[in-house]
């Protein structure tokens, strides 16, 4: 008897030691000690990263591998924030390298599809943040700012620096993509649904997807209705730098109620000058922190959710030194 319990203490050393060694993961990836025995090799593929915005993306993204412990980011982005086929091609050299999942800021919702297809065919799961896709059935979660809301704060906050009359310019981003013509539609249909008295001069042209595109296009817009714009709404933190530029070169940047969305160092200094009336903010830190959380959980098998939405709101120049309006007019960069 004293024989078979000494066999089975060295066994169960044995097994211990075997632990220690190897790990002895469970299907979430942890160890018996609790510590992770897995790396995930998670890649971030924005539309862009010269962008403040996506820097701030970037932050978020490594603070939450930081936070796990067990995520290596693998960061790339196309030159251009218009370059769909450059995207693809990231996507695809991506499944190759066999990476553990992808997060994916598409630049066009119909045209990134494709290749979204290919990723689940390749049994990688795949995470869409800022900007929609329109297969839904491609993706385990869809996380963003709620778009066509912060176009409905966008009209809300005209109407009222406007008193409710004026004329007005919408200067939309880029067609295809999704987040952004989503701004550009609450814009419209509050305007027209809540604010009748307000009249649309112009909402059919695209500033481009740089700021010297913006520029040439709010330079084009101010040449024809300069005379008559009361208020201007630019829809991404490129169109209304570009946009900013030109009011100011004309001589009407604080003359014309103007706003914006997304935050940059420059509209910043416009808000508090006076030359802007209002930001559209997002949480570019969050969306990039709850996308790789998002992803970590569907590798270790635990339920995520379908669309998680990571917030709004209008910075003005009476609230841009709030504590939390200040975090978000100022966010973590990578």
């Amino acid at each position: 008897m004293w024989r078979k319990w000494a066999l089975l203490v060295v066994l169960a050393g044995t097994c211990g030691c075997l632990a220690l060694v190897n790990g002895c993961s469970d299907q979430g990836g942890q160890s018996v000690t609790g510590l992770p025995t897995k790396k995930y090799k998670i890649a971030v593929v924005p539309k862009a990263s010269t962008h403040e915005f996506w820097k701030s993306v970037h932050a978020g993204a490594e603070d939450a591998a930081q936070e796990l412990g067990n995520v290596e980011i693998l960061w790339k982005a196309p030159a251009e924030d218009d370059n769909r086929n450059q995207q693809i091609d990231l996507v695809q050299d991506f499944i190759t390298r066999g990476v553990d999942g992808i997060c994916l800021a598409p630049i066009d919702s119909q045209a990134l599809v494709s290749v979204a297809k290919d990723v689940k065919q390749a049994g990688i799961p795949l995470v869409i943040f800022d900007s929609g896709l329109n297969d839904p059935s491609m993706y385990i979660s869809y996380v963003a700012t709620d778009n066509e809301n912060g176009g409905r704060l966008a009209a809300r906050e005209m109407g009222k620096r406007l008193n409710g009359k004026g004329n007005v310019i919408l200067l939309r981003y880029s067609p295809g993509s999704e987040s952004t013509e989503n701004r550009e539609r609450g814009f419209l249909e509050t305007l027209q649904k809540e604010l009748p008295d307000i009249k649309i001069l112009s909402s059919d042209q695209y500033a481009g997807t740089s700021e010297q595109s913006a520029l040439e296009k709010g330079q084009q817009l101010l040449l024809k209705y300069g005379k008559d714009v009361n208020g201007i709404f630019a829809v991404n933190e490129t169109s209304a730098s570009g946009m900013l530029r030109a009011l100011e070169e004309a001589g009407l940047a604080g003359k014309v109620v103007y706003l914006g969305f997304d935050s940059s160092g420059r509209m910043v200094k416009a808000l508090r000058d006076g030359e802007m009336q209002g930001v559209v903010l997002q949480d570019p830190v969050n969306m990039g922190y709850q996308s790789v959380k998002a992803m970590v959980q569907q590798l270790q098998g635990q339920p995520v959710v379908k669309r998680i939405s990571t917030g709004e709101a209008v910075a003005t120049k009476e609230n841009m030194d709030d504590p939390h309006m200040h975090k978000l007019l100022n966010p973590e960069q990578r």
